[in-house]
């Protein structure tokens, strides 16, 4: 049965808090993994996790992303989500299982490529994980399509806190790299597991069930799912290729890790934007539709004074979480921190024009972040080393931003106002000043951070970003747990 709302902007808002505050726990138990492991395995020990961890994360939202937004789109789109849920889980078991033992045949050519031999068998372990991978992802986007953000969230929390409890116990019980690996393999079962308690699909091809109608929609997506897979991270092989140490790799995917939040709140919204935007567009609210989607692209540019703030405060973060010996990955987090919120751009527009039926329009911008990419790299690389694989994918970020938004405003005439972008490029570089003069060595920096927020949230209002609508609308969530045990009790 499909979770309906009739305030389609309010619950997807409340369904983005939720998912976004569970895939949120990805930065307390991420970093608090990550610190466990740079100081456990050491640079170089982690920066051969790290490699495996990206190259394996390529396959998985490969695959992932083939099937995401049109399982997404149909099952909001079915009556009966059951035949499409099954069709899905069948293409998803189908094609991961062929990824991970194409992924198997690779891998003594991969750590070659690397220069580094002990890759192989970390690679043939980590590809166990592309079938479970693939299996929840699958179950979470049909709760997604049935509007069940509340339960997405659940899996989503699961797999977080399981990871990071499981990482910690193998590797302290001497498993190292090993169990790195294992950990991450367990949590995708749990997520799993998880899902199938609220969701059920056969794993089988349904009978009677046609998967052409999927096909025909995923496969020009494919091409813009390969692409993203491929941009992320690139610059992190790029590196590597082109003669980067282990110990390198280790920093830079370190910093990588830092500049993970934009891109958790793109991965919480967009999927929930397309189911919104699919229902609004089949009622025939198409006016509705587009307001969100403005809405939608402009809560992205809201973001970047955010990013100013840790780029700002960037020694400091690396410095308290990963040490002293980490700080050469400061510089890289200013520049990879504005790369994520430009995506977060792209991934936004992306679920727009899927939800308005143009998944051509998806593949044309995605499809040249990869050239553009591995261009600057091949420039930058050599000259700057790290910073310059980082320059590159930040540059590169931007270009897909700006081609995104033109991209949404020629198919439906919007655009965030002139007026929100100046207010954020005016708090970006006021978030970033203040956060690099205001000194926070330590555990002060958790007092640093939230309070620079906070004013960066009270500028927005001062400024008149927040129309009383929008004011409306977040007191009306801020209320509505209240309401709902009220009226609860009421009825009691």
């Amino acid at each position: 049965m499909k979770h309906r709302s009739a305030h389609p902007a309010r619950h997807t808002l409340v369904g983005t808090l939720r998912v976004f505050l569970a895939d949120m726990l990805i930065l307390p138990t991420g970093l608090l993994t990550t610190a466990y492991l740079t100081r456990r395995l050491g640079p170089e020990g982690f920066g051969l996790f790290i490699l495996a961890a990206t190259l394996v994360a390529w396959v998985e939202w490969t695959v992932s992303s083939l099937f995401s937004r049109t399982t997404i789109k149909f099952v909001s789109e079915a009556e009966d989500w059951r035949p499409v849920g099954a069709a899905v889980a069948w293409l998803h078991l189908l094609t991961s299982t062929g990824a991970m033992l194409l992924l198997a045949l690779l891998a003594g050519p991969l750590a070659a490529l690397l220069h580094e031999p002990r890759l192989a068998g970390y690679l043939r372990l980590f590809s166990l994980d592309i079938p479970l991978f693939a299996l929840a992802q699958a179950h979470r986007n049909i709760l997604v399509g049935i509007g069940g953000f509340r339960e997405r969230a659940l899996a989503s929390a699961g797999r977080w806190v399981s990871r990071l409890l499981i990482i910690v116990l193998l590797v302290q019980l001497g498993f190292s790299v090993s169990g790195a690996i294992l950990g991450s393999i367990a949590a995708s079962l749990v997520e799993l597991v998880i899902g199938r308690i609220y969701v059920r699909p056969s794993l089988w091809r349904p009978a009677g069930f046609s998967v052409r109608p999927l096909w025909g929609y995923a496969v020009p997506l494919l091409f813009a799912a390969v692409s993203l897979r491929l941009f992320d991270k690139l610059d992190l092989i790029s590196l590597k290729v082109l003669g980067a140490s282990a110990e390198q790799a280790g920093i830079y995917g370190a910093a990588q890790s830092l500049s993970l939040v934009p891109g958790i709140f793109a991965l919480s919204f967009s999927p929930l934007l397309l189911s919104t935007l699919t229902r609004l567009l089949l009622n025939g609210e198409a006016d509705a539709a587009r307001k969100m989607g403005r809405d939608a692209m402009r809560l992205a540019l809201l973001l970047f004074p955010f990013a100013g703030l840790v780029a700002g405060a960037a020694p400091e973060i690396v410095r308290l979480i990963f040490g002293q010996r980490f700080l050469s990955a400061a510089p890289l987090l200013a520049l990879l921190i504005f790369g994520a919120v430009a995506l977060m751009m792209v991934s936004v527009a992306s679920a727009i024009l899927i939800g308005a039926g143009k998944p051509g329009w998806t593949v044309a911008l995605a499809s040249p972040l990869v050239p553009l990419a591995l261009t600057g790299c091949f420039f930058f690389i050599p000259a700057w080393g790290p910073r310059g694989a980082a320059l590159a994918t930040t540059l590169t970020a931007a270009a897909g931003a700006l081609a995104s938004i033109l991209a949404v405003k020629r198919l439906w005439g919007i655009l965030p106002s002139a007026t929100t972008l100046l207010r954020s490029f005016l708090l970006s570089t006021l978030a970033y000043i203040a956060a690099a003069v205001w000194p926070a060595p330590g555990i002060l920096l958790l007092v640093k951070l939230p309070a620079i927020s906070l004013l960066i949230c009270v500028a927005y209002f001062v400024l008149g970003e927040f129309s009383a609508a929008e004011m409306h609308l977040i007191r009306s969530i801020l209320d509505w747990r209240g309401s709902s045990r009220k009226s609860a009790l009421e009825a009691e």
